[in-house]
């Protein structure tokens, strides 16, 4: 008898497939009235995030969670409206150039672009009614000038350069966020378990389904607008 093939136990969405609630306890995001002056109280790591992060708080006593800028001690003055490393802006204040991160999409919504570790977004081009910058995957954005960002470039560069060497690292990295991993080639495994199952009638075309499959024959191409190469 056939087990559910992993794509089907994904969309279940058991606990197997979840993303731990400890991985991301601290949620990283502006204030809505964000004025003032603000100090860096400590410095925090967690597993859900590839960067670690600072816990800020003003005279009054308030407090909110930022991405670290690379650079930054606990103790350092964080501004609204300045351009220091780590300060907080709106994008439509600064120079062409500046690198920023944790930038929002839409005024207002906490930061949503540039937040893994090592990253950096640069401001294309700050004149007109909104403000372009160049994702770190040389897209161009465009963006309202009200939209807030920090100065900087986020801290946790080099994660990435050191091997893993082993699979028990591997399975500690993957862990925290129970991204899928071992993933086993579906060629690999036999009929009854996958659609791909049993090495025979491999085809150099990928399996196209089709919009209305069942569950478990939605594997492959799925109900793709087109195939094959693009014409130059």
């Amino acid at each position: 008898m056939g087990k559910r093939i992993i794509s089907q136990a994904r969309g279940h969405g058991s606990l197997s497939y979840r993303v731990r609630r400890s991985a991301y306890s601290l949620r990283p995001a502006y204030p809505l009235n964000l004025t003032g002056e603000w100090e860096i109280v400590d410095l925090v790591t967690e597993a859900g995030h590839s960067s670690p992060i600072v816990k800020l708080r003003n005279k009054e006593g308030r407090t909110f969670y930022d991405f670290a800028a690379k650079g930054v001690y606990v103790g350092q003055k964080i501004k609204f409206n300045e351009t220091n490393n780590g300060d907080i802006v709106k994008v439509g204040t600064v120079k062409n150039g500046t690198k920023l991160f944790n930038v929002e999409l839409r005024p207002n919504d906490g930061g949503k672009l540039v937040r893994t570790g090592g990253t950096s977004t640069t401001v294309i081009n700050n004149e007109g009614a909104l403000t372009s910058i160049m994702l770190p995957s040389k897209q161009i954005k465009f963006i309202s000038k009200e939209c807030r960002a920090t100065i900087g470039e986020i801290s946790g560069q080099g994660r990435l350069e050191k091997p893993v060497l082993k699979a028990g690292r591997m399975y500690f990295i993957k862990k925290p966020r129970n991204k899928l991993w071992p993933r086993t080639s579906a060629v690999k495994m036999n009929i009854v378990d996958h659609p791909f199952g049993s090495g025979r009638g491999k085809r150099p075309k990928s399996k196209i389904i089709k919009r209305f499959a069942s569950p478990g024959q939605k594997v492959g191409h799925l109900h793709p607008r087109r195939t094959g190469r693009t014409k130059k």
